[in-house]
């Protein structure tokens, strides 16, 4: 190692003297042929080994990590000799500083003067890239390809980019890489997410199919399959994938559950009697395992509701063979789902009894209903757990964030407040108290909290996101854009956080054509979400396109429901279109859901808007 190093250190300067003059060259080069271009600069020796020795020194200062220092000595060098391979080296730096504008400039003079240089393109496109211009860096990624039409690099990145708005595009570029390196894990895996995504299983459960080809024995990888099998009603190929499975894993009873599952779905009874038979008849099951298997229909069910009832005789089975208080527990919530509160009650109570300072299970349910969007049953367990357990940081989390969930920021203020006495540094507590005391418009304190949170993951992009818009609530838009654009930084296809953004702007009708096209990023990724459909639809209602604001908006009521927010939105694209009575009508229906909003009123009074 030690002589390796020494190498590298004699042979770094050789290196860097080469680029140097390999840009010299070319600048002289593009000098020539370019008649825009000022006249060659020839240089003396001496000024020659002063730009060569500033470029030598900024590049090592550049391999420190002294991004300041590198950006001095290559910009005294660029005065004695403007070529490529320094304005490059500059916009480099730049770019590690996240100063973009500079950055790009550079980059672009790097390209100006030596335009068939592949790093200079990259680097040109990183910046485009961070800037957000997607259509500039897909112009740039295709001027590569121009030039290395096998460029693997270029080809990934343009795919990339194209999965947001052109998921066909991306998935061809996919393929060609398949094309050219063959069988490749990682564009496998976008593949199969790809064509999942444009609703193509065949094409998905054969990319998963190659997949399992490089690793036959990945179990999760093996589920996964198995899963696409069953989602495209291809329930004989999955029960034939978990046989084959089963070689390697005989003993393995989740894939006996879900063989047995597939059973049922099959309406065959009696092959999943048999695969029951098989998991309970082994010697060694233990009371812990059947716990788990029900425990596992449980969650099952969920997804499909009609298995409740033998997940409810499975329990009841096991119940009669012990006293043990997580089979309680589980009867208890079974009742809950059904709607039987005193039995619920009841099972509670004793499951308590038998241990009554046990809190796992009870967290381990709370969490599952809630992972399930099952806030309604959240809170009924959990309100029983906190009676028994008020100093539990899990119970009181999870009871705070169901409250939010169902929009009950009185409540949730409470257990979100105690959770974080009890854990002051848990990022998820803070972010929610912080959120609930938004809602509540305790803006000052919000925002008191979401700093705390800040402070222990300052590039948390929810967190971020949260004060953002509890800034904007404030109309304190300076700091909500700086803190929007500084999230987007971070993560650019954020769905919720172009939303949110773009949603500001819209408000505002301020930047539109930016807002259309953050909401549209949004809307790729979750199209249909009746707040983002709200969105883009009231964006194109600010640039003045009211029929596709219609489209969007209606689309946002078709899936979300009746709010008032976007049906006082929809009655006002009505009117726009000349549909007065249709507007009146839906303006009165945001009223009945909101009888505080006094601009609905007045347009209501006044027929207008």
């Amino acid at each position: 190692m030690k002589t390796l190093t020494k190498l590298f250190v004699h042979f770094f300067p050789l290196l860097i003297v080469s680029v140097f003059f390999t840009a010299c060259s070319s600048s002289k080069d593009v000098g020539r042929v370019n008649e825009k271009k000022s006249e060659v600069k020839i240089l003396t020796r001496e000024a020659q080994n002063r730009a060569l020795e500033l470029f030598i020194s900024g590049a090592g200062k550049e391999a420190k990590g002294d991004y300041a220092g590198a950006i001095l000595d290559y910009q005294e060098a660029l005065e004695i000799d403007p070529n490529a391979g320094i304005f490059y080296s500059l916009g480099k730096s730049y770019f590690a500083l996240n100063r973009l504008s500079p950055a790009l400039q550079n980059a672009k003079q790097a390209v100006e003067l030596d335009s068939n240089n592949i790093d200079y393109l990259f680097l040109l496109h990183d910046v485009y890239a961070a800037s957000q211009q997607n259509d500039n860096a897909i112009s740039v990624l295709e001027k590569i390809i121009q030039l290395d039409a096998n460029n693997i690099s270029a080809i990934f990145r343009l795919a990339q980019l194209y999965e947001i708005n052109r998921p066909t595009k991306a998935i061809e570029l996919y393929n060609k890489i398949l094309n050219i390196v063959g069988s490749d894990w990682t564009v496998l895996v976008k593949l199969s997410e790809l064509y999942e995504r444009v609703g193509d299983s065949a094409n998905a459960i054969k990319s998963i199919e190659e997949l399992t080809k490089l690793d036959p024995t990945n179990l999760d990888l093996q589920k996964i399959l198995i899963e696409f099998y069953i989602n495209s009603d291809n329930s004989q190929k999955a029960i034939d994938k978990i046989v084959e499975m089963l070689n390697f894993y005989p003993n393995n009873l989740e894939l006996r559950e879900l063989k047995a599952h597939l059973h049922i779905s099959k309406n065959d009874w009696i092959a999943a009697a048999k695969e029951y038979n098989i998991i309970l008849e082994e010697a060694n099951i233990t009371l812990e395992t059947k716990i788990r298997i029900g425990a596992s229909y449980f969650a099952a069910s969920f997804n499909d509701t009609t298995l409740l009832p033998t997940v409810k005789k499975l329990f009841q089975t096991i119940d009669n063979d012990t006293t043990d208080w997580q089979v309680k527990l589980y009867l208890g919530a079974i009742a809950v789902r059904e709607k039987n509160d005193s039995i619920a009650e009841d099972y509670f109570n004793k499951s308590i009894a038998l241990a009554p300072f046990n809190i796992e299970g009870w967290i381990r349910l709370g969490g599952l209903y809630y992972e399930n969007m099952q806030y309604a049953e959240t809170i009924k367990l959990l309100s029983k757990a906190v009676e028994n357990f008020p100093d539990d940081f899990a119970v009181n989390l999870i009871l705070g964030l169901s409250y939010t969930q169902t929009s009950d920021y009185i409540n949730a203020k409470i257990y979100l407040k105690k959770s974080i006495e009890l854990n002051p540094n848990d990022i998820s507590a803070l972010s929610a108290y912080s959120y609930s005391l938004s809602q509540l418009e305790e803006h000052e304190q919000a925002i008191i909290y979401i700093n705390k949170a800040l402070a222990i993951d300052p590039d948390n992009i929810n967190l971020i996101g949260t004060l953002a818009m509890i800034y904007n609530s404030k109309k304190n838009f300076v700091k909500s854009d700086s803190l929007y654009s500084k999230a987007l930084t971070l993560d650019s296809a954020n769905a919720t956080i172009n939303n949110n953004f773009s949603y500001s702007l819209a408000e505002r009708r301020v930047r539109l054509d930016e807002a259309l096209l953050m909401a549209e990023i949004a809307i790729a990724a979750e199209p249909e979400n009746s707040s983002f459909l709200d969105t883009i639809g009231w964006v194109h209602f600010q640039l003045g396109n009211f029929e596709k604001a219609k489209m969007y908006i209606e689309k946002a009521v078709e899936f979300g429901g009746d709010r008032s927010v976007i049906l006082d939105h929809l009655g006002d694209v009505y009117y726009m279109l000349g549909k007065k009575e249709k507007a009146i009508s839906t303006w009165q229906k945001a009223f009945d859901l909101d009888k505080n909003n006094e601009t609905i009123k007045n347009k209501i009074e006044k027929g207008t808007l």
